[in-house]
């Protein structure tokens, strides 16, 4: 279970459709969508350690949106490659880390409130680490040949809690509206983590015809992420 249901994506996708194509019509390759994608998500995180929390909130949900073109792209045009997945998914990891950093170095620095800046603090590093073991785990499943989509915060809805409420109200009063944020995502990503172990560990128990684990049918290269949905 996602905490955004999957037809909501699915029509968000949609409607940003025509945008995709005109990056097309300019000859705007996956791979440079990637890249503009990522510099944004810097300059996110940039913002949100430099105190600027609503624009660190648009610039980061704008940056979900090169997530999709990026995608949608390199489907359109032919040029989906397993190099493309490698690098779109190395860029999306750098730039989760400069993120949580920023919003570490936001609460070390006191935007975090009274007394909660080294709580804070822990809760960002925590938030990071799970997110990056969020994607391992899907990774590392589909290497195996297995399909791990499941859990309750993937790459989109960690992108949306966080971007969508600092974009509308900044960090709210005394920080509390970033700190619960925080709050609120170390413990999804975490909970989400565990889903995915378990959602291994349970489809591996399943016998296959010659006695070891049933694995689900690949839908990338192996060792290949897809190019969105981490």
């Amino acid at each position: 279970m996602n905490v955004i249901p999957q037809a909501w994506k699915d029509g968000f996708v949609r409607l940003v459709e025509p945008l995709a194509r005109a990056l097309i019509r300019l000859g705007v390759t996956p791979n440079a969508v990637t890249t503009f994608g990522a510099l944004i998500l810097a300059g996110s995180a940039a913002a949100y350690g430099t105190g600027n929390i609503r624009l660190g909130g648009a610039l980061l949900l704008l940056s979900g949106l090169f997530d999709i073109f990026d995608g949608q792209v390199a489907r359109q045009t032919g040029q989906a490659t397993a190099f493309g997945a490698f690098y779109d998914s190395t860029l999306d990891r750098v730039g989760e880390a400069l993120l949580f950093g920023g919003i570490a170095i936001y609460f070390h620095q006191g935007g975090a409130p009274a007394g909660r800046e080294g709580l804070g603090v822990a809760l960002a590093i925590v938030t990071l680490s799970a997110s990056f073991l969020v994607s391992y785990t899907r990774a590392r499943a589909e290497g195996l040949g297995f399909e791990n989509k499941v859990g309750i915060a993937a790459r989109a809805e960690r992108i949306f809690l966080l971007g969508a409420p600092t974009f509308l109200f900044s960090a709210g009063p005394n920080g509390w509206l970033l700190f619960w944020i925080i709050v609120v995502l170390a413990v999804a990503t975490v909970i989400t983590v565990v889903q995915r172990v378990v959602h291994v560990a349970q489809i591996t128990r399943v016998p296959s015809a010659g006695g070891g684990g049933s694995a689900m049918p690949r839908k990338t290269l192996p060792g290949a992420a897809q190019r969105k949905g981490h």
